[in-house]
Formats: structure tokens, sequence, C-alpha cells
């Protein structure tokens, strides 16, 4: 009965210092890539501003080829929805929303997850003329975890993880309209 009671102590210490941990950590974090595609400005911005278009460059589509994919609305424009759903724990169930656009500049997209976890976050696609031929394409996300799951943010390298796919994602992009 003893053992029983020190291990009861031990666990609720380690539970507790979890949580006093996740109230000291970070709750948010961002993630950026970046890419020159040598390709005109219009160009590379009216492939990347149709969500369907994504499924050929992005890392996740890619993970899952078999995945269900419904639309709602008119690709391109603010308010159009693309959602997944798979079998794969690593794609999970989710969707992605226009939710603003500044014409040839920047797209701002609204994250839904809802397995293997449940999170909004907001991501956004940024294009920048360099010269006549070509375009520098920035892929951003601002991600948040709430108390005390923070607390895993101290053991994932969430820039590794998200920035090492967007850096696949826009290689792909730009191998896609190079060619």
């Amino acid at each position: 009965m003893k053992i029983l009671k020190i291990v009861a102590v031990l666990f609720g210490l380690m539970i507790a210092v979890v949580l006093i941990v996740g109230l000291f950590s970070p709750k948010d974090y961002h993630i950026l890539r970046e890419v020159i595609i040598e390709r005109p400005h219009q160009e590379v911005y009216d492939y990347v501003k149709f969500l369907k278009n994504h499924d050929n460059f992005s890392k996740w589509a890619s993970m899952d080829p078999n995945m269900k994919k419904e639309y709602k609305g008119t690709d391109g424009t603010v308010g159009f929805i693309s959602s997944w759903e798979s079998e794969n724990k690593n794609v999970g169930k989710g969707e992605q929303e226009i939710i603003a656009i500044e014409e040839g500049k920047r797209i701002d997209y609204q994250f839904r997850f809802f397995e293997p976890f449940e999170s909004s976050d907001k991501a956004f696609m940024t294009f920048e003329s360099i010269n006549a031929y070509q375009t520098k394409v920035q892929w951003g996300f601002d991600g948040h975890m709430g108390f005390p799951m923070n607390t895993l943010l101290l053991f994932m390298n969430m820039e590794k993880m998200i920035g090492d796919d967007f850096e696949t994602g826009l290689n792909n992009l730009k191998s896609i309209l190079e060619n």
C-alpha cells in the first residue's frame, strides 16, 4: 500500500510539473519558407490562387492519393473551401478556406483540422516580383497550441516539421511551373 501511495504522489508531481511548465511555455509558433520561381509574377499567382492546384504541389496531398476531397464555392475566391478526409493519420481530416485575397500579392487561409486532433490555424502565401521572369513566393503558417497542450511545443520542432513540408511543397511548385 505504501508503494502505491509513493507512485500516486510521484505521478501527481509529474502532472503538476507539466502543468506549471505549460503556464510559462509559448503557445504560438510561426513558420515561413520561400522560393524563387523562374516565371513571371502573374503566372505564378494565377496558378497558386486556385486551391485545387495545391493538390499538385502540397506534400500532404501526395501522402494519400486516395483521400476523399470536396470543394465548396468558387475556387480562387474568398470563401472557397477545400476539404479532405484520409485514413492516413498523418493527413487526417480537415478543411482549408480562402479567407482574404490581396490580388496578386497575398492569399490568406484558415485551416481547420478535425482529425487526428482539433485545431484552427492560419496560413498565407505572398507573391513578389523580383524581375520580369522571377517571382518570390513565401508560404507561412501561424499556429497555436492552448494550455496545457502547449507543453508539447518544448518537445516538438514545429519549425522543422511544418517548415520542411512547406519547403517540399514550394520546391514542387517551382518544378511544376518551371517545366
